[in-house]
């Protein structure tokens, strides 16, 4: 069968960019990541990850993050192990 439809979408340029260098490390071309996304949809006949509203909790966490707060940060994995106690 061959390819004849296109998909269009406009994304933020980093999301793109943070995604094409994780399908660079998988070996795989966006072409291929969309279509392994479209076939999961098509096979699960749905999203193929839960998709969630984050908690009060969670989405504090992620607004602090983003501003730079309440971080830990760790040399290394011993340095992280460490700090967490183990």
């Amino acid at each position: 069968m061959s390819k004849s439809s296109t998909i269009r979408a406009r994304i933020k340029p980093e999301i793109k960019e943070e995604a094409e260098r994780v399908f660079e490390r998988l070996g795989i071309s966006t072409t291929q990541a969309l279509t392994l996304f479209y076939r999961q949809v098509a096979l699960r006949r749905g999203l193929p990850f839960d998709v969630v509203i984050p908690n009060a909790t969670t989405q504090k966490t992620f607004n602090d993050t983003d501003a730079g707060k309440n971080l830990v940060v760790c040399k290394d994995a011993k340095d992280m192990f460490k700090k967490l106690g183990i």
